[in-house]
C-alpha cells in the first residue's frame, strides 16, 4: 500500500468539515423561525345553536374564533351536554346561548359556569318581555329567530358584551353590528316579499311543534302545531285529532316536517288528513354548512329563513 501524505489527509478533513458547515447554514436559512411567523391564537367564543353562532360571528368578524356547540340537526330542547361539551364551554372565553329555556337541560351548566366567573349571556335578554310571545306564567316562546327583525335586536347586547370583554376592538364590533343589522333588515324585506305572493286565506302553516309562532305573527300566517313549543313532551291522540280537523276545515293542502324533530307524528297526520308533506323545514337548527336547498345555503341563518319561506309558499300555493 502506498502511504498517503499527511498534508493530503489534513486537506481532505478540512474539506469535509467546510462542506457540512455550509450545508447546515443553508438548512438554517431554509427553515423559517416559528417564533416570528406564528400568529397569536384568537380568543374562543362558544355559542349553543347555529342561529346564535351566526349572530355572534356577525358581530365578532374575524377578531374571534366562534364555535357552535350543537351540530346541525340537533334538537336544543332535548340536548344533554356531554362531559366533552362541558369542558369545551369551560375553556371558552365567553359563552352565548339563546335563553328562554330553549336549552332547558343546560341551565345548571350555565349557572355553574357563571358562578366561576365565566361570561355567560343569553342573547334574548336584550328583548323587552312585552315583545315576546307568552306561553305560560312567566314563560315565553324561545323561537325568536323566526322573526328576523326581533332577532336583529339581539345583536346590540352581543356588541356590548364583546366590547366590554375586548375593549380594544370596540369600534370594530360596533361597525360589524351595524352592518349585520343592515343585512338582517334586507333579509326581513326579502321574506315579506316572498310571503306576500301567497293569498291570506292560504297562509295556514301546520308544523310538528310550535316553533313558528313568531314567523306567523310577523309574516302573516296562522300556525297550527301538533306539539307545544318544546319537543320534550310528546303529542297525544287529542293533539293529532285537533290538527287533522283543522286541516280539513281550512282545506290546508300541505303539512311540514322539521329537520330536528322525528317525522312519525306528522306522517300520521298527513296520511289521516289526506294531504301531502310539503317540505322539511328548519326550525330549531340550521342545516349542514354548504347544504343547498332550493338555491339557498341552509347552513346559514339567512339561507335557512329564505329556504323555509320559499318552501312554505310553494307548498301552500297548491290546491288541496
Amino acid at each position: 500500500m502506498i502511504p498517503v501524505p499527511l498534508f493530503r489527509v489534513f486537506a481532505l478533513f478540512c474539506l469535509v468539515i467546510t462542506t457540512f458547515g455550509i450545508a447546515a447554514c443553508d438548512q438554517k436559512k431554509e427553515e423559517p423561525s416559528t417564533e416570528s411567523t406564528t400568529a397569536p391564537a384568537k380568543p374562543v367564543v362558544v355559542a349553543t345553536t347555529g342561529m346564535v353562532a351566526e349572530l355572534v360571528r356577525g358581530v365578532a368578524g374575524d377578531l374571534l374564533e366562534v364555535h357552535t356547540l350543537l351540530d346541525p340537526g340537533v334538537d336544543p330542547h332535548l340536548y344533554q351536554p356531554s362531559p366533552a361539551s362541558i369542558k369545551k364551554l369551560s375553556k371558552a372565553d365567553a359563552v352565548f346561548y339563546n335563553g328562554l329555556h330553549l336549552e332547558g337541560r343546560m341551565d345548571e351548566v350555565f349557572e355553574g359556569l357563571e358562578r366561576k366567573g365565566r361570561i355567560i349571556l343569553a342573547v334574548t335578554d336584550a328583548i323587552p318581555r312585552t315583545e315576546l310571545i307568552p306561553v305560560g306564567q312567566g314563560t315565553y316562546d324561545p323561537h325568536v329567530w323566526m322573526d328576523v327583525k326581533l332577532w336583529a335586536s339581539c345583536a346590540g347586547i352581543v356588541v356590548d358584551t364583546l366590547s366590554e370583554k375586548w375593549p380594544k376592538h370596540q369600534a370594530a364590533f360596533a361597525e360589524n353590528g351595524r352592518q349585520l343589522d343592515v343585512r338582517l333588515q334586507k333579509l326581513d324585506a326579502e321574506i315579506r316579499a316572498k310571503t306576500a305572493a301567497l293569498p291570506e286565506a292560504s297562509r295556514v302553516l301546520v308544523s310538528t311543534h310550535d316553533a313558528f309562532a313568531y314567523y306567523g305573527k310577523t309574516y302573516g300566517f296562522r300556525v297550527v302545531a301538533v306539539q307545544g313549543i318544546s319537543t320534550v313532551t310528546e303529542a297525544g291522540l287529542a293533539d293529532v285529532t285537533r290538527v287533522i280537523d283543522t286541516i280539513r276545515e281550512l282545506k290546508v293542502p300541505a303539512v311540514f316536517v322539521e329537520s330536528s324533530v322525528p317525522r312519525a307524528v306528522m306522517e300520521r297526520v298527513s296520511k289521516d288528513a289526506g294531504v301531502k308533506i310539503g317540505a322539511e323545514l328548519f326550525a330549531d337548527a340550521l342545516g349542514n354548512p354548504g347544504e343547498m336547498m332550493l338555491g339557498f345555503d341552509v347552513g346559514t341563518y339567512p339561507g335557512m329563513m329564505l329556504y323555509n319561506s320559499s318552501a312554505i309558499v310553494a307548498a301552500l300555493a297548491t290546491k288541496p
